[in-house]
């Protein structure tokens, strides 16, 4: 008798443990829409690493995504966010495979590849959605008309990358786009100046893409905000940072091979390199010239903007620092990435989330920018105009005085240099309207 329940409990083991493939490990716990302007990312969580196929179908256009050891039917967790590009997203399945249908307004060519867990996602499965006819989120090459100062502002990461975490739990990106968005303010006020945002939104951009943006719009400076982490709490302070000269050479030599792209960036004497497989000396000339420039610039603004942070905030670094970072390689446009603090710092963390910090930040950047230009102003900028209708106050002027002089108003003196009052001092530099 004993013997024949120890054969059944075996027999029932056996039994399920025959059944546990039909039963599949992997579940979708959820699904993100990430919408930006020039593409979508769909995020689906996964409780395990994904094992899927996909491929675009037209007439309608739709993507399938086949997910096998995956349980899934015709009910999706819940959604959140939404884009243009997609109609519907829904599923069909039984327990041990899963097909969902990305149902699309247009045809797109989707990138579809998975991601490990980091914090503080799990398993993902990512859906790339260009949208080809999104270039409408660049702002037109028009906002150069009057030759404004263009400032690219650059909010780091974003979207489905939160960059660091704080103690607290708040996310790098949260940081980073408000203060960015009080520093487009305050310059796109600066007459002879204006600004654009490389992300407008929560949403991710490719570091390659983010200098391409800026590029776009002939940006003279591009500025990446961030907020710096570290594995223990005590580092805290601001710092900036430029692109290494190591780095700087590779990627002039990176662009002598991309031949097709030598007259976006080479500009005008791209019409005079006409083979630049022939004379490539000429065109290597022109690309280190261009990044020297850009570097220079760069570490001279860099030095402003830790002047006017170390006014408002703790320096971290009081010189700038060098790094082969991406998003600072345009060979053509000086660029600057800012540490606002450290978020891994409990008491840095609270004071980056606050909005009065944020904008002191915001305005010691503005005033650093507005002093680099005011020294050295692009030729063709009305800040250069500006430089050459300049007076410099000396011993015994007045306000009548000068508009006696440059026949203006002391009314027009006094609004022009937003002066309180008629008293001037010595050594004071007037605009002359």
């Amino acid at each position: 008798m004993k013997n024949n329940n120890i054969l059944c409990k075996l027999f029932i083991l056996c039994l399920a443990w025959l059944a546990l493939p039909l039963f599949a490990a992997n579940q979708v716990q959820g699904i993100r829409i990430w919408p930006s302007p020039d593409s979508t990312r769909v995020v689906f969580d996964l409780k395990e690493p994904a094992d899927h196929k996909s491929f675009s179908l037209d007439n309608p256009d739709r993507l399938v995504i086949d997910l096998t050891n995956t349980s899934g039917g015709s009910q999706l967790p819940n959604i959140v966010g939404d884009s243009a590009l997609i109609k519907a997203i829904r599923s069909s399945g039984d327990n041990n495979s899963m097909r969902v249908v990305l149902d699309l307004t247009k045809a797109s060519k989707a990138n579809v590849f998975t991601l490990p867990p980091t914090a503080p996602y799990g398993h993902r499965l990512v859906v790339d959605l260009p949208d080809s006819l999104a270039a409408e989120f660049v702002p037109p090459p028009a906002i150069r008309a009057a030759r404004d100062i263009i400032i690219a502002i650059d909010a780091g990461h974003g979207g489905e990358d939160p960059g660091s975490i704080g103690p607290s739990g708040f996310y790098e990106k949260n940081i980073t786009l408000p203060i960015a968005q009080r520093l487009l303010t305050l310059i796109n006020q600066q007459d002879g100046m204006q600004a654009m945002l490389v992300r407008t939104n929560d949403y991710y951009v490719h570091v390659n893409r983010r200098t391409e943006i800026a590029r776009s719009q002939k940006a003279d400076l591009l500025i990446s905000v961030h907020a710096d982490a570290f594995t223990s709490a005590q580092p805290r302070g601001a710092s900036v940072w430029v692109l290494s000269q190591k780095r700087a050479t590779t990627e002039v030599g990176r662009m002598l091979e991309q031949t097709e792209r030598h007259s976006e960036l080479l500009g005008g004497v791209a019409e005079i390199i006409k083979d630049s497989a022939n004379e490539r000396y000429l065109a290597q000339t022109v690309l280190d010239l261009s990044m020297h420039h850009s570097m220079t610039t760069a570490h001279q603004v860099a030095d402003h903007v830790l002047a006017e942070l170390g006014k408002v905030a703790h320096l971290h670094q009081s010189k700038p620092q060098k790094a082969s970072l991406g998003v600072l390689k345009a060979t053509d446009i000086p660029s600057i990435l800012v540490e606002v603090g450290f978020i891994s710092n409990p008491q840095e963390e609270k004071l980056l989330r606050s909005s009065s910090h944020q904008s002191k930040l915001a305005k010691a950047m503005f005033n650093a920018v507005n002093s680099y230009f005011r020294q050295s102003p692009p030729a063709d900028s009305k800040y250069a105009l500006y430089r050459a209708k300049e007076h410099k106050v000396s011993v015994g002027e007045s306000l009548s005085v000068l508009a006696q002089r440059y026949k203006v108003s002391v009314a027009d003196l006094r609004q022009y240099n937003q002066l309180s009052s008629d008293n001037i001092h010595v050594g004071q530099v007037l605009r002359i309207p």
